[in-house]
Formats: C-alpha cells, structure tokens, sequence
C-alpha cells in the first residue's frame, strides 16, 4: 500500500516569508519546523513555524508532483492559495 502525502505551505509571524514542502507524516514535520530541528535549514532561518495550508493526497508520488506544481507558481497564486481555505492565516497545527 502506498503511503499518503501532504502538501503544505508554513510561515513566520508577519507572514511574510512562505515556505512550501511535502511529507508523508505531517504533524511531525510541522512540530520539527516550530522547534527549528533543522536550524541551518530555510524555514528555520526565516522562522517559517506557523502552518496556513495544507493539502491530502493519495500517494507520495503524486504529493512530489503537487508540490512542485505549487512551488512553480509565484507568490500571488499561494497567497490565494492560502486564503481560499485560510482567510484569516491561522496557524491550522492544532487542526491535525
């Protein structure tokens, strides 16, 4: 059986630096985002710990293919990305 993905996109305080990944165990990788368990990595620099979106998908591979889809778009397409499901930017942690 193929393990599901998750496409999601964290960012910091302000909101002004987006951050877009892929992983099969969510929670835990947004928990290691907030405590910086990477601290050279990019969303540890740019405080990139509060979860706006995130999406379910079937299978790992298709959840690679989404997320590039979603990385090759620019900063306006995620923003209304975001808000067509987190009007408000809310952190959505506590909702998985």
């Amino acid at each position: 059986m193929a393990k599901k993905g998750f496409i999601y996109i964290v960012t910091n305080k302000n909101n002004s630096v987006l951050y877009t990944g892929v992983t099969s165990e969510l929670k835990e990788r947004i928990y290691r985002h907030k405590i910086k368990y990477y601290p050279n990595s990019f969303s540890s620099r740019y405080n990139c710990e509060k979860l706006v979106y995130f999406e379910e998908v079937g299978r790992m591979d298709e959840a690679i293919k989404r997320e590039k889809q979603i990385k090759a778009g620019n900063r306006a397409r995620k923003i209304k990305l975001i808000e067509s499901v987190n009007p408000e930017w809310r952190d959505l942690y506590d909702e998985i």
